[in-house]
């Protein structure tokens, strides 16, 4: 059975925000990962107003979708919670 790859960048505050500040890496954190994983195309998330139909709004919406699923097999405590970071992510995002 094959093990996985633990994350080769510290989880501190340079690379990852707080539950408050919306959860999810940080620029820095991106920058750090990418430069770890060659080759990776990671970015950071969709903040602003995006046009329909461009790159940005089918990133947004694909994940929107698969967090949306994250958020339905959580607990109930996690599902309800305002402040989880699930929920904190997909607020960040505009899902």
């Amino acid at each position: 059975m094959a093990t996985r790859k633990e994350n080769p960048i510290s989880r501190n505050k340079k690379n990852y925000r707080s539950t408050k500040s919306g959860a999810g890496m940080t620029k820095a954190g991106v920058a750090a990962y990418r430069r770890a994983n060659p080759g990776s195309k990671l970015k950071t998330a969709v903040t602003g107003k995006v046009k329909p139909g461009s790159k940005a709004a089918n990133r947004r919406k694909s994940y929107c979708a698969r967090s949306l699923g994250q958020l339905k097999r959580s607990s109930a405590k996690t599902r309800n919670d305002p402040n989880s970071r699930i929920r904190q992510a997909r607020r960040r995002w505009k899902c």
